[in-house]
């Protein structure tokens, strides 16, 4: 157990180099994104809830039932370790089994599907997030999330999300948002995100 004097969250490291993912997303990205933005929304929701009924609880308890400036720095957290644990350098570049069936199920194919995704990452205003998520019942659907939002409030399962704040992103595209979106296919790792659709 945490005392007042020792950090209730620590910053998960990078599941692969910082490099691994280039060209997509570079080295200088990944370090700015994880090591500067990530770590330093751990570090504030740390001294956030230092002394609040949030200190003993579970990051995702954190996520469902705050708001203000401990949701966004505990979803900011949250977000990113979901972020950075979906890609691969040499991932399973589609889904098969029960996700795929249900993306077949819900979009008609994974082509149609990452159409949509893309389409509704391109067309999200301002800083966010576009998620696929799956409901309790299985079937997916996408959607955008301003800020730090995240699905889990509403009570969907996250499967991917796409980080559209121009951090993630603007040191290797400027404002090529499109061409950012698209890069992730090349990245993202569906035997990942299959298991997230599996895990009851």
């Amino acid at each position: 157990m945490a005392t007042d004097n020792q950090a209730r969250f620590t910053p998960k490291e990078l599941p692969y180099a910082y490099d691994a993912l280039a060209p997509q997303i570079s080295e200088e990205t990944m370090r700015y994104h994880h090591d500067k933005h990530y770590v330093g929304y751990v570090n504030k929701l740390n001294e956030l809830i230092a002394g609040t009924p949030f200190a003993q609880k579970s990051l995702e308890e954190i996520v469902v039932g705050s708001d203000g400036a401990i949701f966004n720095n505990a979803a900011q957290m949250w977000n990113h370790d979901f972020y950075f644990e979906q890609f691969s350098p040499n991932p399973q570049t589609a889904p098969d089994g029960a996700l795929l069936k249900a993306v077949n199920d819900s979009f008609g194919s994974f082509e149609q599907m990452k159409a949509a995704l893309e389409k509704s990452a391109v067309g999200l205003f301002g800083a966010g997030w576009t998620w696929l998520v799956a409901d309790k019942s299985g079937k997916l659907s996408i959607v955008n999330e301003s800020n730090a939002g995240n699905p889990l409030k509403s009570g969907m399962k996250p499967l991917v999300g796409f980080d559209v704040w121009e951090h993630a992103y603007y040191i290797d595209y400027r404002n090529r948002r499109p061409d950012a979106v698209a890069a992730h296919w090349d990245r993202i790792d569906w035997k990942v995100v299959g298991q997230r659709y599996d895990k009851k």
